[in-house]
């Protein structure tokens, strides 16, 4: 059967609106494991906090925050000199939606966001959950995920992948759909309009990949190594769509190629395939074993293993589709070439309701 991949306009007529009913539930600075947290409005509006059953007011432009702490498991507000003890936290707009603020870990990170949030205590740490729209955490992703010097055409298919993961993914973890982090995918600040990530983010507005009329939670890796795999080739189990292996060029004349050493305990975690991969990176590092495109031998004490790639290696290459796309190939060609046998679609509101709720493996 020949590879189609078609853009179908899914919206009933021209005139109705290009919106997407969909938001995403996001747990942010989970990396920090925060016991600590401040807010603060933005420059250009206010917000409006809820907690302890009371509604206070942070003006922009005003340094005044709200801190929000841990004592022996109790979740405790600070504003404006008095504390105050409840159970969960929000921060909207007047309107009760979305808004633009500034979140920080004290002494170690501060990150503007836009929509609304909600703080709870679990585990004896503070979890930040932000309800954003789609198409902001789309544009935050593909800003988080890509290299600045990326071909707009490449941007757009990330973008097209990204929008597809968060669609059809969510409820991959137990208060919120998705983290920040590469368990899901790295999202940071909002980029700014004129940004190429905003500007490919905009001009892919609503399309995904679907297959068997479904949409699909896409994966992508940093770099293939030269031909893209299946989940069973990685000892990852199958999902909605049945990934192809296929060629990527520019990875096989160029491949990422890499050399580590392991002890053998370490080394005897990699006959997982990808999961044991991954055990090895949360104990050594996230770089620790690149991919699991490598041959290994014995040198004294120790397991030499040299490899290429950079990921699982499932989906779309990103290395490969920057160089497509600097070949003159559009999103819709990488996308093609990447996912064969799916069709891009324009997912409207009407449809927002069908998508799967895929929930197997990271994006990368």
């Amino acid at each position: 059967m020949p590879t189609r991949v078609a853009l179908l306009l899914l919206l009933a007529l021209a005139s109705s609106p290009r919106t997407i009913a969909k938001d995403v539930r996001i747990g942010v600075l989970g990396l920090f494991h925060p016991r600590e947290l401040t807010l603060q409005a933005s420059p250009k509006e206010t917000v409006i906090l809820q907690a302890a059953g009371q509604s206070f007011i942070l003006e922009p432009d005003s340094r005044m925050t709200a801190s929000f702490h841990i004592s022996e498991g109790v979740l405790l507000v600070e504003f404006g000199g008095r504390v105050f003890q409840t159970t969960e936290i929000h921060a909207t707009a007047r309107n009760h939606g979305a808004v633009p603020f500034l979140l920080s870990v004290p002494g170690k990170v501060t990150r503007a966001y836009r929509g609304t949030l909600e703080i709870r205590a679990w585990r004896g740490e503070l979890v930040p959950i932000i309800t954003m729209d789609l198409e902001t955490a789309v544009a935050s992703a593909v800003a988080a995920e890509s290299s600045s010097d990326t071909h707009p055409e490449a941007l757009k298919a990330q973008a097209v992948v990204a929008r597809s993961y968060f669609l059809a993914g969510v409820g991959r973890h137990r208060d919120f759909d998705f983290c920040d982090l590469t368990h899901c995918q790295f999202l940071r600040e909002p980029p700014a309009q004129d940004s190429s990530a905003a500007v490919a983010t905009r001009e892919t507005h609503g399309i995904v990949l679907t297959f068997e009329e479904k949409p699909f939670a896409a994966m992508f890796s940093r770099s293939c190594g030269g031909h893209t795999r299946t989940p069973a080739e990685v000892g990852l189990p199958g999902s909605t769509y049945p990934y192809f292996a296929v060629r990527c060029e520019f990875c096989h004349q160029s491949p990422f190629r890499w050399t580590r050493r392991l002890s053998q305990q370490d080394a005897t975690l990699l006959g997982k395939g990808e999961s044991g991969r991954l055990a090895v990176d949360r104990r050594l590092g996230w770089n620790a074993v690149p991919s699991n495109n490598f041959s290994s031998r014995q040198e004294g004490e120790q397991v030499i293993l040299e490899g290429a790639g950079q990921g699982h290696s499932i989906g779309l290459c990103q290395r490969g589709a920057k160089a497509m796309a600097e070949q003159g190939s559009s999103f819709r060609q990488i996308l093609n070439h990447y996912f064969p046998n799916t069709t891009l679609t324009l997912f409207g509101e009407q449809d927002a309701s069908s998508a799967l709720n895929e929930r197997l493996l990271p994006p990368r």
